[in-house]
């Protein structure tokens, strides 16, 4: 039986794994604690880059269908730079509009999982479920503001779309 090396999809499941347990946090906490719940994600997306930079060479897991090389780390890098930056500055919009919610980093590092197994993909299948993942997770954050007819229509449009074009793919 050959051994499982996963250091080349460690990224991919700190975030994935960290996702899960911010959530478990945010539910088990009162509602005040979404502030805290977004600096242990950006914490989070730190970590997993500093897994990212610190690979090397050209890595193959799950018989070649996932891929980690250099130009591979690099977009991760910028992924998870642009998943911080965009966590970082939503915290002063929902300081304006009354208060974190715990949700939306949660849902954001699930994008950015999406987005990591996206960019390692080494064939179609792989592709689909980081498509599928990173999708599920912006459709809820464009429908993110329930009192807003816009943000309501935003999300049904988009999930209309996206499961027109996931049926296309498959």
């Amino acid at each position: 039986l050959q051994s499982l090396n996963l250091d080349a999809a460690l990224p991919e499941l700190i975030l994935a794994i960290g996702a899960m347990a911010l959530l478990m946090l945010g539910v088990a906490t009162s509602r005040e604690r979404g502030e805290l719940i977004l600096w242990l994600a950006v914490l989070l997306l730190v970590v997993a880059g500093v897994f990212v930079a610190s690979g090397s060479g050209t890595t193959m897991l799950f018989g070649d269908s996932f891929i980690v090389d250099p130009f591979a780390r690099m977009l991760k890098l910028l992924t998870l730079v642009g998943a911080a930056v965009a966590l970082l500055m939503s915290v002063d919009y929902w300081r304006g509009a009354g208060g974190m919610k715990f949700e939306f980093p949660v849902l954001l590092l699930f994008a950015a999982t999406g987005m990591l197994m996206m960019i390692s993909a080494n064939d179609l299948i792989a592709l689909y479920v980081g498509l599928e993942l990173q999708s599920l997770s912006l459709y809820v954050v464009a429908a993110f503001d329930r009192r807003s007819a816009r943000s309501s229509e935003a999300g049904i449009k988009y999930f209309v779309l996206g499961a027109i074009s996931a049926g296309m793919l498959l």
